[in-house]
């Protein structure tokens, strides 16, 4: 792939910086850059670097006229029109395992955290009252983990909060028993998941099939407390869905990493007391985001000397000669 001018429009790391540069690629980059900035000056550029703040548009597509490429620095590509890229004959990728780790951990973090009270309780001793009696939290040892979505980060969760001595189910419409049972994952169905956990955790994409997945009705289905995480996409979770459970206590408790809309506007929802809000910190690690510059950039690169790129996001719907 004939790439020579690539334009980063979220902040990075020096060294995917360096890596680029190093490769003998022109870049350009602007961490604050604004859409219409970036509409003006697409043209001029054979590639785009993204992670999520930036919403890679039809609009945006159809102005590089030499656009060849979008690099998702991260996992989700919620941010990029894929059809539009895929009608244009745009690559689109992403690096699909940098972050695991990092937004694993904060998933189990999240886990512990609503079982304890913790947020509240830390909260309420920086105000300087201390108060134990108001935080009687639970044991996750001999509870039932539910996780939706039985990916890279959804089984090392499972393998993690197994170390936790948690029952830990899945589901997944698309990774077979077979991957998941020899970690000491049940596999199970969508409906066993509402009935059964005590825990629900979600690692699946924003899709249409899966946009509001947890929403009145299978809330219904739910055990009466159960505790939900979702550091995966907003959207996933229908908040208001949310908020009537938590209020009428058939959820004790959620975790919530992603939301609808960025920053949240939901501020009952935020405010409610027994839930954990964070700003979408699932990637935010000096590690995870050395990992994914790392990983990007040796795929840019690969892509340079005509090599395949296996897991390219829309490359079994392109007829481009890189991938003969």
């Amino acid at each position: 792939m004939d790439i020579k001018k690539v334009l980063i429009t979220d902040a990075v790391s020096d060294s995917m910086l360096d890596g680029l540069k190093g490769a003998g690629l022109t870049v350009d980059y602007s961490s604050d850059i604004t859409p219409q900035k970036i509409l003006s000056v697409i043209q001029n550029y054979d590639a785009i670097l993204v992670r999520s703040r930036t919403q890679v548009t039809r609009q945006i597509i159809e102005a590089g006229k030499d656009l060849k490429l979008i690099a998702r620095a991260g996992v989700g590509v919620d941010n990029v029109d894929i059809e539009a890229a895929t009608e244009r004959g745009v690559l689109v990728i992403n690096a699909p395992n940098g972050n695991t780790v990092s937004a694993c951990e904060l998933t189990c973090a999240h886990i512990l955290s609503i079982s304890r009270n913790m947020f509240q309780a830390m909260r309420t001793l920086k105000d300087g009252v201390w108060n134990r009696k108001d935080f009687v939290g639970f044991e996750v040892a001999g509870k039932t983990l539910g996780i939706i979505g039985l990916g890279r980060i959804g089984r090392e969760v499972g393998k993690r909060m197994i170390a936790f001595e948690m029952n830990v189910i899945g589901y997944d419409p698309v990774t077979p028993a077979s991957a998941v049972e020899p970690l000491g994952i049940e596999f199970v169905s969508l409906d066993e998941i509402w009935k059964r956990s005590d825990y629900i955790s979600v690692h699946v994409p924003l899709l249409p099939e899966t946009k509001h997945l947890i929403n009145r009705s299978t809330l219904a289905k739910c055990k009466q407390g159960v505790m939900v995480v979702n550091c995966a996409r907003g959207g996933i979770v229908d908040e208001e869905a949310l908020l009537e459970a938590l209020v009428s206590k058939k959820v004790y408790a959620a975790a919530l990493d992603v939301f609808e809309e960025e920053p949240p506007m939901n501020e009952e929802l935020l405010r409610h007391t027994h839930v954990n809000p964070t700003p979408h910190l699932g990637a935010s690690t000096h590690d995870g985001q050395r990992r994914v510059g790392e990983e990007i950039v040796d795929e840019i690169i690969k892509l340079t000397k005509g090599e395949k790129i296996p897991g390219a996001v829309n490359a079994n719907r392109l007829i481009i000669p890189f991938l003969k």
